[in-house]
C-alpha cells in the first residue's frame, strides 16, 4: 500500500524507529503552510478515511505534525470525522471529562510513570483506537512510548519458549484492589464508584460482569476485582498474523493494589516478568512532543505509557472502537 497521499506530506520526528519495514510513528504534515489550519485538516482526514484507516492498520503509530490543532474543540473534531463508535474508558486511572469525545490522559502525579500497557486490556473488549492530543508539551519528560507488541512476543518466545506456551495454555488471572472514592495521589487512584459509574453495589456487581469481572468486597468499603482467565497473546485481523502481546503482566504483577498470575492460581516466575521488563523497555519508541500534535494508535498493535515529567504538561486522549 502506497503511504503517499495527495493532501499529506511524510515528514521525520527524532526516536522514530523502523521496526519490520514499518515507520513507527509515521509522520504526516500539511503539504504547505496554507493547509495547516484545522478546516483543510478535516477536509484531508474526511477525504482519505479508508486510506488513513489502512496506514494506521499498517504503522500501528500515525503522528499529524504542523497542523493548527488548538484545543480539545479541534481534537474533538478530528476524531468525529472518521464517525467511529466511541469507547467508554474502563480503567484504574482518573480521568476528567473535557469536551464530548475528549478526556484527560490520567490526572496522577506527573512524577510517576505510567507502565506500557494495552488500552483496556483486562476487559472483555478493548478499543481499537487511542488518540492522544498534545495542548501544553512538558517541558522535560513526558513523552508516550510506544512498543511494537509482536515484537515482545517474538523476544519471549525465544527466551521463554515454554514458559510463554505454558502460560497461554493455562491462561491469566489478575485481581485488582479499589477504593470507594477516587485517590487523586495516584496513578491508579479511581475509586469503584467512579469506575462503575454507581454507588449501589449489586448495579456495581452487574457492571463488572459485563466487562468480564467479578468482585470481592471489602472492609472499609473497598473492593477488588478478579478477571479470569485472560489471554497471554491474541492474533488481531489484518495484522500480518502478528502474536501480539496482549496482556498486563509486568505491569500488575506484585503491586501493591494489583497481581497477574496463572489462572489455576500459579504464580509466574519473577524471572519471567523482569526479563519481559526488560525486553519492552528495549523496544520501546519515543519521540518530544510539540505543542498542536495528535497521536493515532492501534491499539490492538502497540503498548503505551507515561515517561515521567515536569509539570505544566496537558496531553488529552479519546478511545474508539
Amino acid at each position: 500500500m502506497e503511504i503517499s497521499c495527495k493532501d499529506f506530506k511524510v515528514g521525520r520526528c527524532e526516536g522514530q524507529k523502523v521496526v519490520d519495514g514499518e515507520t513507527m510513528p509515521l509522520v504526516l504534515q500539511p503539504l504547505e503552510p496554507s493547509k495547516s489550519d484545522t478546516k483543510s485538516l478535516l477536509s484531508a482526514l474526511k477525504q482519505n478515511k479508508d486510506w488513513f484507516e489502512q496506514v494506521l492498520i499498517r504503522n500501528s503509530a500515525v503522528l499529524l505534525r504542523g497542523f493548527d490543532v488548538k484545543n480539545a474543540e479541534d481534537f474533538n473534531d478530528i476524531i468525529e470525522a472518521f464517525g467511529w463508535d466511541e469507547t467508554r474508558y474502563t480503567g484504574a486511572g482518573l480521568r476528567e471529562h473535557v469536551y464530548k469525545r475528549v478526556w484527560t490522559a490520567n490526572e496522577g502525579p506527573l512524577s510517576e510513570f505510567i507502565y506500557f500497557h494495552h488500552e483496556m486490556v483486562v476487559i472483555k473488549e478493548s478499543p481499537e483506537k487511542v488518540m492522544f492530543f498534545c495542548e501544553i508539551p512538558p517541558p522535560e519528560g513526558g513523552q508516550t512510548p510506544l512498543v511494537p507488541s509482536f515484537r515482545v512476543t517474538e523476544r519471549m518466545l525465544e527466551e521463554f519458549p515454554e514458559a510463554v506456551e505454558e502460560v497461554e495454555a493455562k491462561g491469566l488471572k489478575y485481581t485488582f484492589t479499589a477504593p470507594s472514592k477516587n485517590d487523586t495521589s495516584s496513578i491508579r487512584g479511581k475509586g469503584w464508584e467512579d469506575g462503575f459509574g454507581t454507588t449501589d453495589k449489586a448495579e456495581a456487581e452487574r457492571r463488572a460482569k459485563a466487562l468480564g469481572m467479578d468482585m470481592e468486597w471489602l472492609p472499609g468499603g473497598g473492593v477488588k476485582t478478579i478477571m479470569a482467565p485472560r489471554a497471554l497473546t491474541e492474533v488481531f485481523d489484518g495484522r500480518k498474523g502478528r502474536r501480539m502481546w496482549f496482556n498486563a503482566v509486568v505491569g500488575m504483577h506484585g503491586k501493591e493494589t494489583s497481581s497477574a498470575m496463572l489462572a489455576d492460581g500459579t504464580e509466574i516466575p519473577e524471572t519471567f516478568v523482569k526479563r519481559c521488563e526488560q525486553i519492552i523497555e528495549e523496544e520501546s519508541i519515543q519521540f518530544k512532543w510539540e505543542k498542536g500534535d495528535v497521536l493515532f494508535l492501534d491499539n490492538m498493535a502497540l503498548l503505551h505509557g507515561r515517561r515521567p515529567s515536569l509539570p505544566p504538561r496537558k496531553v488529552l486522549v479519546a478511545i474508539c472502537k
